[in-house]
């Protein structure tokens, strides 16, 4: 399986701006710009889609294998939060808060780790990845 994206920059860097548009349409001539990465400009950015994607997976990767332990979740809500510092993406935070009826806090902590460390974008990323995780009733 392969996913697709494609990025249009015209201008400057300070003063440029450009489109995302991904294979699905989800993005559609979405704009970036210097303003919407490091100051408060309408647009999106590629740390904001860093976290959209890891949250993204983390969640189904949770499910996954809350699935194949019996458990069917009523709702895993994750926050992902990434930090560039310095020119360089150096961590992940994921924050999840779930509601698995019947699970044990041991089997929540232990799935909800695995499922941070063996996600297909967790892999992807060689910088730090953290996890709070809260079990919610």
């Amino acid at each position: 399986m392969k996913r697709s994206a494609k990025a249009v920059w015209k201008g400057t860097v300070k003063d440029g701006s450009g489109v995302l548009t991904t294979q699905s349409t989800t993005l559609n001539d979405t704009q970036y710009s210097f303003k919407s990465r490091f100051e408060e400009g309408v647009g999106t950015n590629p740390e904001e889609l860093l976290a959209a994607a890891h949250a993204g997976c983390f969640t189904m990767k949770t499910s996954a294998l809350l699935t194949e332990a019996n458990y069917t979740p009523e709702s895993l809500e994750a926050d992902c939060k990434i930090s560039l510092v310095e020119g360089k993406i150096t961590l992940s935070e994921l924050t999840l808060s779930a509601k698995i009826p019947g699970i044990s806090e041991e089997d929540f902590r232990k799935i909800a780790q695995e499922a941070k460390e063996n996600c297909p974008v967790s892999h992807a990323f060689s910088f730090e990845k953290s996890l709070t995780a809260t079990l919610v009733s």
